[in-house]
């Protein structure tokens, strides 16, 4: 009687696993939106789009936070913003960028 017990209890336990990993494998692979970025070329310099869905939800063509209307001077830095923003976006903080920041990330100013 024992056995037979042990034998449902640990039967039960592996169907159970089998199941969790089932949808937990299911859950893991849906399809997650993420933020795309690219660059463009203005008349100055460079500038960044990043799109969600499809859909652009950030164009900056100028440096942002300083008083000149400049692009960003190569490709490589209007890249690096779009990466800040975008991490900050994907922890739902605001996508405003610093002076401080844009020091920190080494942009031509």
């Amino acid at each position: 009687m024992i056995i037979n017990n042990k034998r449902f209890f640990w039967s039960n336990i592996q169907k159970n696993l089998l199941l969790l990993c089932l949808v937990l494998q299911m859950v893991s692979c849906g399809k997650k939106e993420i933020y795309r970025t690219e660059t463009f070329q203005t008349n100055s310099g460079w500038g960044y789009s990043i799109s969600y869905k499809d859909k652009i939800i950030i164009k900056q063509s100028i440096i942002p936070v300083i008083s000149d209307n400049k692009s960003f001077s190569t490709e490589e830095d209007a890249l690096k913003t779009a990466h800040l923003v975008v991490e900050k976006l994907s922890q739902n903080l605001s996508p405003t960028v610093t002076k401080n920041e844009l020091i920190l990330l080494k942009i031509k100013l």
